[in-house]
């Protein structure tokens, strides 16, 4: 912003500059060069006072805090760049009322202090909701990680802290949030959509009696194991046998969750990761899910094929191969995986 020596300086030369471009003007000219001084008189003034700055920041969020004053606002708001005189912007915010609404405010392109006071004065925030899909198989840090990506001005932090007791519980699916949208409201969200899709399935999981904290850990670990609904449920039947059998569950699918290695490049040192995640050293399930399973992962869950089969392997083409015995097995190993 100019300040008022060189503002005083520039409008001199305007006019000096005016008076002597339209200085053949005759006499009766005069009333078209004074409206000509006077309208770059008032255009200057409207630059200097009202009009955007040229830095103003497009396509950006400007939060305004709860309890913030006028004063206070119009501070923040010229220390962004959104405005050019806080002077001002206290005139028009007190002429359109006696505070501005908190909140997060969306700027797509510059707009002048009188449509800034307007704004603030009576909360138009101008949010546009912003599409938000997570994956099935997603777990609570990779949900994370996306949202602060996605979400502009979005806590991260906080999510991961109050997220973090509900994996499993985190329905992946296709959202709408707003910028800056309060992580509690998020979670809220997705818990609100995780308790609308088992209630769709609800005949299903009563009928299979199992609690649900283990229907969805189990529903996590098909959601890595398989894509196939067909398979996952072969499988449930095999993991859900095994655990009445007494059997370590042996899912390798736990161990990017524990160490960050997938069933690939696991070496036997890593089967024995002291972790109560590691199901070939621990029985039974995990003690929590490991992703947030889709509803084809949960329905597979408490419908399981049950067979004879004990053991399952995926190949290099992910195609799954079952055996009954672990003699069986050996042979698919050695066969499909070369070992």
């Amino acid at each position: 912003m100019l300040s008022p020596e060189s503002q005083q300086t520039y409008a001199v030369h305007v006019r000096g500059f005016i008076r002597r471009t339209l200085g053949r003007f005759k006499l009766n000219d005069k009333f078209v060069f004074d409206v000509l001084i006077w309208a770059i008189l008032v255009s200057l003034l409207y630059y200097i006072t009202i009009g955007a700055p040229g830095e103003f920041p497009q396509a950006t969020l400007i939060k305004v805090a709860q309890g913030s004053t006028i004063e206070q606002v119009g501070q923040t708001l010229k220390d962004k760049q959104v405005i050019r005189s806080v002077f001002w912007f206290e005139v028009m915010a007190r002429l359109r009322g006696s505070k501005v609404i908190a909140g997060e405010y969306y700027f797509a392109e510059p707009q002048n202090v009188l449509s800034v006071a307007g704004r603030l004065s009576h909360g138009d925030f101008n949010l546009k909701p912003i599409r938000v899909t997570v994956l099935e198989g997603s777990n609570v840090f990779q949900i994370t990680k996306q949202l602060a990506k996605e979400i502009p001005d979005f806590d991260d932090k906080r999510f991961l802290e109050i997220a973090a007791p509900k994996e499993g519980y985190l329905f992946p699916d296709t959202y709408f949030f707003y910028p800056g949208a309060e992580p509690e409201l998020v979670l809220t969200a997705f818990e609100n959509n995780f308790t609308k899709n088992i209630a769709s399935i609800s005949t299903s999981t009563a009928l299979f009696t199992k609690p649900l904290p283990e229907i969805i850990t189990m529903a996590s670990l098909l959601e890595e194991e398989a894509s196939d609904p067909d398979d996952r449920r072969l499988i449930a039947g095999i993991l859900w046998r095994r655990i009445e059998m007494g059997i370590p569950l042996q899912v390798d699918a736990v161990f990017p969750y524990i160490i960050g290695i997938g069933s690939l490049n696991l070496t036997h040192a890593d089967l024995k990761t002291d972790s109560p995640y590691n199901t070939y050293t621990n029985k039974g399930l995990p003690p929590g899910p490991i992703t947030n399973p889709g509803l084809d992962a949960i329905l597979a869950a408490v419908t399981p094929n049950r067979t004879t089969y004990l053991y399952y392997l995926s190949d290099s083409k992910g195609v799954t191969h079952y055996c009954s015995t672990y003699d069986c097995h050996l042979a698919n190993k050695a066969k499909y995986l070369g070992n």
